[in-house]
């Protein structure tokens, strides 16, 4: 079996030559056969899939449902204490059974026809199963412990939960790496709360939005307010680690350490975004932050495979999970939390900087338009084919160029390999 017939799509070729990508042919962003081999080659393959944090189910019977891909799950803490995803689906009619977003309860029904789930997802009841006066009633053969929703593999780490569909996927922290294993430690190394959620509908496909944090190369010119009050220039000291042959993205930079030589080049190659000095905040105290590390680091972003983001940005701490909705939408949820032990003004801190971020946010607005302006690029075009050659053509494990694509090239050497196409 050849290639186009794999993917069932005529006159499909992969671009480029070598065993890194480093050009992206535009039909994996809207084409409807591959989004629907993406449901099973990528969320329901070997990964492991953020949910949610465990502070979020912290209770027996605490629950919040989300997707994977398009697959409603439930998330919930069980009433021995653990944890449990099962999808959200009916084993009758595949209705969904649960439509809040978060709550807490001692069990679920089915609106339709009120089979009844317990937390485990496990089938307790059947209205009617043995029929009504003597008439009617389920099957003699009907086995209620075979009608429940699947149930997931769930994991977690840091208090950061994942599930996977895959019984042969790797344990969840060999699949993250070291390099994030030990930055979620840094990030997750006392008790969180919830400080609030965001969540951000864009007209572009997943991909797009799974590109964008691992690329550094956009951070220092796209974004105005990032350049111009020094939260992240590439021309600052740092590092990028890409591991687990491209699934997992670390990078980071140090504060007040920055090459100077290659600032002022910066200011001259890209001067309407380095505006220095140009621009003030009639607000100052939204910059006004303290370090809370011993490190120096003052910026990191996670990505790991296919669909989280963790990141610091001063004193913003969130997580993200992306959900596809079909080729051309994907919806950015975060959730910005603190730690436990924060204090009053800690707190007043945290909140004033998430303004930088989000939907409206001073530096990621932009991310929203960049999406979907390539996606309308694009424009069902096969042969617009994207070049990620910054920084090279193969995919570096460490650097210390922050401009470099190969976390990019990372995540296509990953999503290429999981789903056949090269």
């Amino acid at each position: 079996m050849n290639q186009i017939e794999k993917v069932g799509l005529d006159h499909f070729e992969w671009p480029g030559e070598g065993e890194n990508v480093n050009r992206v042919p535009g039909r994996v962003f809207y084409d409807d056969e591959i989004y629907r081999q993406e449901q099973e080659k990528i969320f329901r393959g070997e990964v492991w899939n953020f949910v949610g944090l465990e502070v979020e189910i912290a209770n027996k019977g605490d629950y919040k449902t989300v997707y994977v891909g398009d697959t409603p799950l439930v998330l919930v803490r069980g009433d021995d204490g653990e944890m449990h995803c099962w999808i959200n689906r009916c084993g009758h009619r595949n209705a969904i059974i649960v439509n809040d977003n978060c709550g807490n309860a001692d069990s679920f029904y089915c609106v339709y026809h009120q089979w009844g789930y317990g937390l485990d997802g496990s089938l307790q009841s059947v209205p009617f199963k043995k029929g009504l006066g003597g008439k009617g009633g389920m099957s003699a053969d009907f086995d209620q412990s075979q009608h429940r929703p699947r149930a997931l593999r769930v994991e977690s780490y840091c208090g950061v939960i994942f599930v996977s569909f895959s019984s042969e996927v790797e344990p969840l922290e060999d699949y993250l790496g070291p390099t994030v294993a030990k930055f979620m430690q840094r990030i997750f190394n006392r008790p969180i709360k919830i400080l609030g959620r965001h969540h951000q509908h864009m007209k572009g496909n997943w991909k797009l939005y799974a590109e964008n944090p691992r690329d550094g190369y956009h951070a220092s010119l796209l974004h105005l307010f990032f350049a111009t009050f020094g939260l992240f220039r590439a021309s600052q000291e740092g590092r990028i680690h890409v591991e687990k042959e491209g699934k997992q993205t670390c990078f980071y930079t140090f504060a007040g350490k920055e090459d100077q030589q290659a600032k002022k080049q910066g200011m001259e190659e890209a001067g309407h975004t380095y505006q220095e000095g140009t621009y003030q905040l009639e607000d100052m105290s939204l910059l006004k932050g303290k370090m809370e590390w011993d490190d120096g680091i003052n910026l990191v972003i996670i990505d790991v495979f296919p669909i989280m983001m963790l990141q610091q940005i001063a004193n913003v701490l969130n997580i993200r999970q992306f959900q596809p909705h079909g080729p051309d939408g994907v919806t950015v949820h975060y959730t910005f939390f603190g730690y436990a032990d924060d204090d009053a003004e800690l707190d007043a801190m945290r909140l004033k900087q998430i303004n930088l971020i989000g939907p409206a946010g001073l530096v990621s607005m932009e991310d929203g338009l960049a999406i979907e302006i390539a996606q309308n690029g694009i424009a069902r075009d096969a042969d617009a084919n994207a070049v990620i050659e910054m920084g090279g053509t193969d995919v570096a494990e460490e650097s210390d160029f922050l401009g470099d694509e190969s976390p990019v090239r990372g995540f296509w050497n990953a999503y290429t390999d999981m789903m056949g196409l090269r």
